[in-house]
């Protein structure tokens, strides 16, 4: 007899709970990658939360950096990752939970009581790495090295999930990277990661401003400077930037202010691996990694002629856009509370809690400034107020805005959330009556399938247009003949 997503969810949590004995923690999601079930172990890991407090939540709200959503989103499966909680190594094996159709239902993932012991070959070469990067962390720690890595980029929002994926594919390839965005979107940091995940995490990671050096002087800032190249020279040679982040990563910040003459020598270093330093014939061979940002938009600049366009397909070949933080739909709590951990910690402070209204506040806010500005948002409350917790009154000081007296809704008036999502219902719905089947309609509105089901489910859309294939069937031939 055929049984429900819900009974083999069910089934997969009974299975878990009789081993509990030999597991230090377990987790299973559903198809929308939501918490279903933490074992007691797994609660106690997360620092004793209740169970009733977090079934519901997406899983990244209660665990950052958890992978059971690819899982979810790929169906394969990942039998071995090590992962540190705290002080603890955890061999973690993550398995997706299919129906008898094979669709995916569900996820979930475990780690074995004493299992690193056990794989004694493994860690000694776990080990040996980690005393090798510490070796290596300590030795760069007084050169150019990564200051962020993608752990610290939080976001649970779907677009930050897209930034997510697309950053890990990054750190995969050897192409140079685009990133895209407002001012204050973390495109410095997005960089950092790239190199922190990458094979040359241990070679250094050099950034230049374009915008902050002034014209005459960024080709030597560039290429460097043989000795005696004009005067006042030094008698040494200067190394430039791309000699510095030799078999390492080169971050290009704000590229589109770089003037042509300039664009042209960057292109021919990029294209041959060969700089010439100022003042010098002899061409010097690098091996860098360039990645490079902006906030301005380069398409129109090539349309205007202020930016070669052959530069531009050499750096466009993976471009990642940075959301705006009023795009980020329920990450602005997740940030703030983040930024207020960390700046007590820093002014040696007692945490405050965000009250309810100073969030709304918070997110009413269209934030120009994006995270870079939330961040000082946070910083100055906690320097000019006083309080147990940030408030709404202390937001709106440091905001400058009036909050004592929230307008009165109009009568029969539809909030903005509810609007949204009757919006999105809608434009689903106009989807799959379009389209032959799921997949086509998922790429026209421009998302994957498991989000296309998720927010079906979401919206309780029942009648998709991939019902049978004997209708997908019908309606192909009737289309033929008409």
């Amino acid at each position: 007899m055929p049984t429900s997503a819900e009974e083999r969810l069910s089934a997969a949590r009974s299975l878990l709970q009789m081993v509990e004995e030999m597991i230090d923690g377990a987790t299973i999601v559903d198809r929308c990658s939501r918490v279903v079930w933490f074992s007691e172990g797994q609660l106690a890991l997360l620092g004793g939360v209740r169970l009733n407090d977090v079934v519901g939540q997406e899983i990244e709200r209660v665990i950052p950096h958890s992978r059971l959503r690819e899982v979810v989103e790929t169906g394969l499966p990942q039998p071995m990752d090590i992962i540190q909680y705290g002080d603890k190594s955890l061999l973690v094996t993550r398995l997706p939970l299919r129906d008898e159709t094979g669709e995916i239902i569900g996820a979930f993932a475990f780690a074995l009581k004493n299992s690193i012991p056990h794989l004694r070959p493994i860690a000694e070469r776990v080990h040996q790495l980690q005393s090798r990067l510490a070796r290596m962390e300590q030795a760069l720690s007084t050169t150019r090295s990564h200051r962020y890595t993608s752990e610290q980029i939080l976001g649970a929002s779907i677009a930050m999930r897209e930034v997510g994926r697309l950053l890990r594919r990054a750190a995969e390839v050897r192409s140079p990277v685009l990133l895209l965005g407002e001012t204050g979107t973390g495109k410095e940091m997005a960089a950092h990661a790239i190199h922190a995940a990458s094979g040359r995490v241990n070679r250094p990671f050099v950034a230049i401003n374009v915008a902050a050096v002034p014209e005459n002087l960024l080709e030597a800032e560039f290429f460097g400077v043989a000795p005696g190249a004009f005067t006042g020279a030094a008698r040494q040679p200067r190394p430039g930037k791309f000699q510095l982040a030799h078999e390492g990563t080169l971050f290009l910040d704000e590229i589109g202010d770089m003037q042509l003459a300039l664009q042209a020598k960057l292109l021919r270093a990029l294209q041959d691996g060969e700089v010439e330093p100022v003042g010098s014939n002899q061409l010097a061979r690098v091996d860098v990694r360039v990645i490079a940002a902006t906030s301005r938009s380069l398409t129109d600049m090539v349309r205007a002629g202020t930016f070669r366009q052959d530069l531009y397909y050499r750096l466009n070949v993976l471009s990642i856009r940075l959301p705006p933080l009023r795009d980020r739909h329920g990450d602005i709590e997740l940030l703030a509370r983040k930024f207020s951990e960390r700046i007590a910690q820093t002014y040696a402070m007692p945490i405050r809690p965000i009250t309810p209204a100073a969030l709304d506040v918070l997110e009413a806010h269209l934030w120009p400034g994006n995270v870079r500005e939330l961040g000082n948002v946070i910083e100055q409350i906690y320097v000019r107020t006083d309080g147990d917790g940030i408030a709404a009154p202390d937001v709106a000081e440091v905001l400058e805005i009036d909050v004592a007296k929230p307008a009165e809704p109009a009568p029969n008036s539809v909030s903005l959330s509810s609007a949204v999502a009757e919006l999105e219902r809608r434009m689903i719905t106009d989807a799959l009556n379009k389209h032959a089947n799921r997949q086509a309609a998922a790429k026209a509105l421009g998302i994957s399938r498991s989000n296309l089901y998720a927010k079906m489910e979401r919206h309780g859309i029942r009648d998709g247009a991939e019902q049978s294939q004997g209708e997908g069937a019908t309606r192909n031939s009737a289309s033929a003949r008409s």
